[in-house]
């Protein structure tokens, strides 16, 4: 058994010096260390021997084993590094040649006109507040004089998740998250994304909004239109037509829509206007005393205004997209019109 050991020893370091790649030796150790492999099959020959020659012969098996694993191990190393070092030698740069420019991104239009509005309104002093976009029937509905079954529900085609969490429908939420935590004077802007059960060329099932709100003593119709006037003048032009129509939202009252001199006609009429030289914009009024009521404050004491627009609306309007699913379309050759 001696002896045929050592003629697998040398068989072994033979063949080992044959091997280039990794897949033959694997091959080759299976050969001679596997479950199956020479050695296995000698070990099993070990019943034959005198008891008084197993320690000996068991001590010399595991030395020739040991030193074959050791050899394997170094060759596959050995192997590894010759590989590395070929695809080295093959993959040199031609620092010649001449480069390649990297496409280089933008931001989005809905991102940089909603930057802009929140820049406007920083500047004018209002401050930047956020709230969860999966709300609660509560926060969403009922705390903004919206009760269950009211038909002012239909206003806004609601994703409900239960019958108690919806994804939001609009910012407003966030008003009365910072009213229940905050005493007036409350200066803050809402900007976020919000979700309505809507989808055509001027609505999308996702949109960005943002809103607005002031809250102080002796607030008045006159301070809404004076800010809302002047911000209009800043995003779209200065000298903007601007225009204040009765309309009805059940957390404000009085309410209005805002409207701008057409953009695309300059007023004199066009498709886009339906021919009447104005555009809808936003909507807008002063907080209804109810609304004060569900956050404790006392309507005798504060008044304030309350405003909402959606960006994807001003983008159009100032880029002059006639359809809204543009936007999320992710057509490179439309967004490279923006850079």
């Amino acid at each position: 058994m001696q002896e045929k050991l050592e003629e697998v020893k040398k068989q072994a370091q033979a063949e080992l010096g044959g091997i280039s790649d990794e897949v033959s030796l694997q091959n080759l150790k299976a050969k001679f260390l596997g479950r199956k492999g020479v050695i296995t099959e000698i070990l099993k020959g070990m019943k034959d021997v005198s008891p008084e020659d197993r320690p000996k012969m068991g001590q010399l098996i595991n030395e020739v084993k040991t030193g074959l694993e050791k050899q394997f191990d170094e060759k596959s190393v050995q192997l590894k590094e010759e590989k590395k070092k070929k695809s080295i030698a093959e993959e040199k740069l031609d620092v010649t040649l001449p480069g390649r420019s990297l496409p280089v991104g933008t931001k989005h239009p809905v991102s940089q006109v909603m930057e802009e509005v929140i820049s406007i309104f920083e500047k004018m002093g209002f401050e930047v507040a956020e709230g969860p976009e999966i709300e609660t029937d509560y926060y969403n509905f009922e705390a903004l004089n919206i009760p269950k079954n009211h038909p002012a529900r239909d206003m806004q085609d609601t994703f409900y998740i239960s019958d108690d969490v919806v994804l939001r429908t609009h910012t407003s939420p966030v008003q009365i998250r910072v009213m229940e935590k905050e005493e007036p004077p409350i200066k803050i802007i809402a900007p976020g994304r919000v979700y309505r059960c809507d989808s055509d060329v001027s609505h999308t099932p996702m949109f960005h909004q943002v809103e607005g709100l002031l809250v102080d003593k002796n607030i008045t119709f006159g301070d809404l239109k004076g800010v809302l006037t002047e911000f209009l003048g800043l995003i779209f032009g200065e000298g903007i037509g601007v225009r204040f129509r009765p309309s009805f939202f059940p957390f404000t009252e009085p309410s209005a829509e805002v409207d701008i001199e057409c953009v695309i006609c300059d007023g004199k009429g066009c498709r886009v206007c339906k021919e009447s030289g104005w555009l809808e914009i936003l909507g807008c009024g002063m907080v209804d005393p109810e609304v004060f009521k569900s956050v404790n404050y006392d309507p005798e004491i504060y008044s304030g205004f309350a405003f909402g627009m959606g960006i994807e609306r001003i983008t159009m309007l100032k880029f002059g997209i006639n359809d809204i699913r543009l936007f999320f379309e992710n057509d490179i050759r439309f967004l490279k019109q923006f850079i």
